[in-house]
């Protein structure tokens, strides 16, 4: 009997050990490799400023509330679905240009960004506080990992993976024929409208496993601006429609109604079977986070499946 207790206590001995030296590592620092090169990042960090709209919304998702933020695209400051979280955030300016001076006042200890839009002001960002950077602001599963990584919460970030899977998992199950089903995704804008081909949502609409238009199953290419003599290349069997009064002014309003009123539009599949969904373009295409991502699924199971989530 001792002898089998001596035995068990040997070999947990090790583990334990190993655990805690693990542990010690990640207080300690880490190298966190990212699009800008590596940067050392000790612990978990406690005062962290976010310059990306997508970063905003993970980082709330991991559990950690920054000290300072870039502005939404839309909101006063923050879009709806995150504002009750962000109480307190110092608002930093915009994605695409931040205030330096506000985000060192700040003394943060980490600093995330992204060299799509952060690329020549990284090293003045660097010099305030160790700065890891993505390679862009859609991708948000690699962005996920990395902030994660970045934050010292793995754990946590493979729980909402593990969670996203099971969700995607459960909704190519109940496809069956409408997996043929071609989506269509397009934006006006004022003066122009838009086709989505990849990005945010083309990255989540082929992961569920729907079909797209011909027309917009293009690899190389984000995004198209159409003129009118190519509305045909928006059909679909359904096309959603995330367009977003940006400015307020309703500008964007008065060309999506004069491109309606065309006959080319009047013509298309989905707005003869009235299959053109208007849907939110914060979580359709203008946050980028995890948990934009799940509502933009929910949309998918009410529109494509008719569940409500």
């Amino acid at each position: 009997m001792l002898s089998l207790i001596f035995v068990v206590a040997g070999c947990s001995g090790p583990q334990e050990n190993k655990a805690a030296s693990s542990k010690k590592t990640n207080e300690e620092g880490r190298t966190i490799t990212h699009a800008m090169g590596t940067t050392e990042v000790k612990g978990t960090p406690q005062k962290v400023v976010v310059l990306v709209n997508g970063m905003v919304d993970i980082s709330l998702a991991l559990g950690a509330k920054p000290v300072g933020a870039v502005k939404s695209w839309i909101g006063d400051p923050w879009y709806d679905y995150i504002k009750d979280q962000m109480e307190g955030v110092v608002v930093l300016g915009d994605e695409t240009q931040p205030n330096l001076e506000l985000i060192a006042s700040l003394k943060p200890d980490l600093i995330l960004g992204s060299k799509m839009r952060h690329e020549e002001i990284y090293e003045q960002l660097n010099a305030i506080a160790p700065t890891v950077m993505s390679e862009d602001v859609f991708n948000w599963k690699a962005n996920l990992a990395l902030v994660a990584e970045a934050l010292n919460k793995k754990a946590e970030g493979d729980k909402i993976m593990e969670d996203w899977n099971k969700r995607v998992e459960d909704f190519k199950s109940k496809l069956g024929d409408k997996a043929s089903m071609e989506v269509s995704l397009i934006r006006f804008n004022p003066d122009h409208a838009r086709i989505y081909y990849t990005g945010f949502p083309g990255l989540i609409i082929e992961e569920v496993g729907l079909s797209r238009p011909e027309a917009q199953r293009v690899k190389d290419q984000k995004i198209a601006q159409l003129t009118k003599e190519r509305i045909p290349e928006m059909d679909g069997d359904i096309i959603f429609d995330f367009t977003a009064d940006w400015k307020g002014d309703g500008e964007v309003f008065k060309l999506q109604k004069e491109w309606m009123n065309d006959p080319l539009w009047k013509n298309l599949n989905a707005v003869k079977n009235d299959k053109v969904i208007r849907v939110n373009e914060v979580y359709w295409n203008m946050s980028g986070g995890v948990m934009a991502a799940n509502k933009m699924l929910d949309d998918l199971y009410k529109y494509i499946l008719n569940e409500e989530k």
